[in-house]
């Protein structure tokens, strides 16, 4: 089971999600962090857990304002061991081929941002690109075609589901569940209602690959203790 760390960027720092209302985001206040600075909120993170990855999720650039890169370049001068998982609302393929020759990490294709899956089957056998399939309760966000053809989604698959995020609602593992049965070769990632590490363990239980992570980590509810035993 992989943990991955979520960081959610809007007006140059860090936002506490919740629901996917992103209108109503505020800077975080967290005991792990002094600010809402991502490079603060990233080491306390850390404090927690040696994670491998984070998952930065920009939010101004998945809504068409201005993107985030003076914090992508400062995390990854900051903490050079970690991976960035990128979300930025990429939807064009020059675009997101000069995002990956700049190096800043693994662009996640989100597919809200798509109008279709071109882009998603052409960046399928990208090692550092994955897909991003979202939801909002039942409805999924983006060209129906993503969801039907897992042919081309590339290895790593995140499942958003956005109503559960920062909800303490727990996992879809329904959900989850039915997306690894379709494509058995991929690496699925759980996202929105991870609560502690027994819903860690019921997801490694139910075949899951990993899972992102913000509000138990910045709670308490999932301590390094807790991922330390997984």
């Amino acid at each position: 089971m992989q943990v991955i760390p979520v960081i959610d960027l809007k007006g140059g720092v860090v936002v506490r999600a919740r629901m996917g209302r992103r209108d109503q985001y505020r800077p975080i206040e967290t005991p792990l962090s002094p600010t809402s600075d991502p490079i603060d909120v990233a080491r306390g993170l850390m404090s927690v857990h040696p994670f491998k990855i984070l998952y930065v999720a920009d939010l101004d650039a998945i809504e068409g304002r201005a993107d985030h890169r003076a914090v992508l370049a400062r995390l990854n001068a900051a903490f050079p061991q970690l991976t960035l998982w990128v979300d930025n609302g990429i939807a064009d393929p020059r675009d997101a081929e000069c995002w990956l020759d700049g190096g800043w990490g693994h662009l996640v294709l989100g597919s809200e941002s798509q109008t279709d899956g071109a882009l998603v089957r052409h960046f399928a056998g990208h090692a550092r690109v994955a897909l991003s399939l979202d939801f909002r309760g039942e409805q999924f966000l983006g060209p129906p075609e993503l969801l039907t053809d897992p042919a081309s989604w590339p290895r790593d698959v995140v499942v958003m589901t956005l109503a559960r995020v920062g909800s303490g609602a727990g996992p879809d593992l329904e959900r989850l569940s039915a997306i690894a049965r379709m494509a058995p070769q991929g690496r699925i990632h759980a996202a929105g209602g991870v609560r502690d590490a027994a819903d860690l363990a019921a997801l490694a239980n139910a075949g899951i690959a990993g899972a992102l992570v913000a509000s138990a980590l910045h709670d308490g509810r999932l301590t390094g203790t807790g991922l330390a035993r997984l």
